[in-house]
């Protein structure tokens, strides 16, 4: 939600152009899985310091492999997104000044950059390992001690559609542990733990937090909601929004509020699935709420209507 103009109006009957060319960047956005500056082809592609970007990946990707890492799969895969690794692979194919030009083109730069690479690859997997251990030893403590943890969850499931800030997403694990809901699924492109960023903000509380399947889009995971049940929401600014004060929202039911893409909002094709589409008023000039203060906001709304 953090975005001077909305750059998505919904219609159940027609999407404007502009929508289909944003989506088309950010999909391009997740395949690249960085920053605009390091490895966005289009960008690139009138950058001075992009000459030679085919020869340096040829040669990067030549030292991977000899050192047993496919970076094909370094690319694509979604955990990657933001990590270490990748920034420093996106920093070699485009160096950011003439200086770090000249060291990448030196002859055995790209072995020394796929030793770093690999150092922090095998550093990564090691924090997922230390992540998985950490929740498993939770879960273990929470049946052996049942008497200590008593809390009841609410029934309340935060999705985050595409959302792209790892330290927001730290924040929102943060809150949904002290609103004691039930999960809170990272869909599509968002960061998931163990990454550092998560894991500063989140403060200790990620451990805490079912963050449901790596693999599940945000329109599969509305599905299965809908099937189990669940009403669901989306949050979003659009033309047909009920402001969340006037939306009739049952305290009785389980319910899911869906949270998009700090740019785009939520996809359209996720708004056609939700029981209603709510929005936060505000009375400012720039009408912009951070996602997880919004998420906040939304989450003590429903725990306030529960508990009058």
């Amino acid at each position: 939600m953090e975005r001077l103009l909305r750059l998505q109006t919904f219609s159940t009957t027609n999407e404007d152009s502009n929508n289909v060319n944003i989506a088309a960047m950010v999909t391009n956005s997740r395949v690249l899985g960085s920053s605009r500056s390091t490895s966005n082809p289009d960008y690139a592609a009138d950058n001075a310091l992009a000459e030679g970007r085919d020869k340096r990946k040829s040669k990067l990707d030549e030292e991977l492999n000899k050192l047993g890492i496919d970076p094909n799969e370094m690319e694509h895969n979604p955990e990657q997104f933001g990590t270490a690794a990748m920034r420093t692979y996106n920093s070699f194919l485009l160096p950011k000044s003439k200086g770090a030009l000249a060291v990448a083109e030196s002859p055995t730069r790209a072995r020394v950059v796929a030793n770093n690479i690999s150092f922090l690859v095998r550093e990564f997997k090691a924090d997922q390992e230390e992540w998985l251990r950490n929740v498993d030893r939770n879960r273990a403590e929470a049946v052996s001690q049942p008497e200590e943890n008593t809390r009841v969850k609410h029934p309340v499931v935060i999705v985050l559609d595409n959302v792209r800030s790892a330290h927001n997403v730290g924040n929102i694990l943060r809150l949904a542990e002290a609103a004691q809901v039930e999960s809170v699924r990272l869909c599509g492109m968002t960061p998931r733990p163990p990454h550092p960023k998560i894991m500063k903000t989140a403060m200790g509380a990620a451990e805490f937090v079912d963050v449901g399947d790596a693999d599940a889009s945000t329109l599969q995971t509305v599905f299965d909601l809908k099937a189990k049940g669940y009403d669901v929401y989306g949050v979003e600014t659009t033309e047909n929004a009920i402001t969340l004060w006037d939306a009739p929202i049952s305290s009785s039911n389980p319910v899911a509020f869906v949270f998009g893409n700090e740019l785009i909002g939520v996809d359209v094709e996720v708004l056609e699935e939700c029981k209603s589409i709510i929005s936060l008023p505000t009375y400012g000039n720039k009408n912009s709420l951070n996602i997880a203060t919004c998420v906040g906001i939304v989450a003590w709304d429903y725990l306030r209507r529960g508990a009058t």
